[in-house]
């Protein structure tokens, strides 16, 4: 080989062998040794999971000394005073002596409000002496499961006392045959229980439809003046036989979506209530107002009331305030429950402001349409709300609610 030939392949091996250098160079300097890639580890993430999980998570080592636990163990009661619930040290020690998972009951000792009542945990063995326990809430479960069994019992003894009613009054009736004034009272009675024993069957169908997986209809564009009407219609003729005077306000030209049937029941309901528990003679109020983009519709008596403590439960199905007093009215004690559902199916809700010996206000609450009719609407009362306040419309009304008194 020639000496130039022999300068050009060395030459041409030293321009090769520096171009690779510079590409490795290059390959390390963008990936050098040692540098993690971008993202979380594993075990962070596992981390995550386990601080983000539903169930309460506690890890114990061999000394039930606490290693780690997730917010949710704390929420739980598994947790106090950066120590694990003593029954789960107990049921971990022996899960580390048989190698086997146990079953364990971590319901609170004392259950105070609206917090967990039913926690059920598992203790499992992790190897080397540590231990996992894991807990689940089952608190909801508990009380549907409770409510359900008050619910049965409530409607067989519901349902038991007209039908009993009915069968005694059947026979009286027979053995009094022959007498024409006592067969007249005895039918009178019989009437009055099958009544309320068909009112209960309906309203238990009602309540049973809202609370379930019924599809309500279609919601349409309701008047509320209309759904006013309607159910002081209803009420007049047990308004007419306590000699209560039902006062209403003017008309508001309020509109609301929702099952124009359902909300006439739902105002019936608390007309009917408040009538039954108001004094005879004295005054029930119905107003109506748009505030915040809600219709409210409040019904105002001056009966009984209700204690503060009583308040949450009058909504529940069955309870009565005084029972006594419902007895003599017939009432079923689905009244409210019913008013409740009717409110929550159209997006809204029902509240209550009561004073024992002063009366009580139920205002039913229903998001107003949205529809081009709101402008009309707010346009409306302002011009009501004007009238008012120059004295031009009547002052003689409810001071409470400025409902104007219409003998029904």
């Amino acid at each position: 080989m020639t000496v130039p030939a022999t300068l050009a392949l060395a030459t041409g091996a030293l321009v090769v062998g520096a171009v690779i250098g510079f590409l490795v160079a290059k390959a390390r300097r963008s990936h050098p040794q040692g540098r993690r890639p971008a993202g979380p580890t594993v075990a962070e993430l596992l981390e995550r999971q386990v601080r983000s999980s539903n169930n309460g998570v506690v890890v114990l080592n061999r000394f039930g000394d606490l290693v780690l636990h997730n917010p949710r163990a704390e929420a739980l009661g598994m947790i106090r005073n950066n120590q694990a619930d003593a029954r789960a040290r107990k049921a971990a020690e022996q899960v580390i002596d048989t190698a086997e998972p146990v079953e364990i009951d971590l319901s609170p000792l004392e259950v105070r409000g609206r917090q967990p009542e039913a926690v059920l945990g598992e203790v499992r063995p992790l190897g080397d002496g540590f231990t996992v326990v894991e807990a689940v809430d089952h608190s909801e479960a508990v009380r549907l499961e409770a409510t359900r069994r008050d619910f049965v019992a409530n409607v067989s003894h519901e349902l038991k006392t007209p039908v009993g009613a009915i069968a005694l009054l059947t026979e009286a009736v027979l053995d009094a045959a022959e007498d024409t004034e006592e067969v007249r009272r005895f039918g009178g009675k019989i009437l009055r229980e099958s009544t309320r024993l068909g009112k209960l069957v309906t309203e238990l169908i009602a309540l049973s439809r809202l609370q379930g997986a019924e599809r309500l209809p279609d919601l349409n564009v309701v008047e509320v003046d209309a759904v006013v009407r309607e159910a002081l219609g209803r009420v007049k003729l047990s308004a007419e036989s306590a000699e209560i005077t039902v006062a209403t306000d003017s008309d508001s030209d309020l509109l609301i979506e929702g099952d124009r049937t359902l909300l006439v029941t739902a105002l019936s309901n608390l007309l009917e209530n408040a009538v039954a528990y108001s004094p005879q003679g004295s005054p029930v109020s119905i107003s109506r107002r748009l505030v915040d983009g809600h219709v409210e519709i409040a019904v105002t008596d001056r009966g009984i009331g209700i204690a503060e403590e009583e308040q949450q439960r009058v909504f529940e199905r069955f309870y009565r305030v005084d029972k006594a007093r419902s007895r003599v009215t017939g009432g079923t004690g689905l009244g409210l429950a019913i008013v409740k559902h009717v409110a929550a199916n159209h997006g809204g809700d029902v509240r209550l402001w009561s004073m024992p010996g002063t009366g009580s206000t139920f205002t039913l609450r229903i998001p107003a349409h949205r529809g081009a009719e709101n402008g009309s609407q707010q346009t409306s009362l302002e011009r009501q709300n004007r009238r008012v306040a120059t004295g031009s419309e009547s002052t003689d009304s409810d001071p409470l609610t400025g409902a104007h008194p219409r003998r029904l």
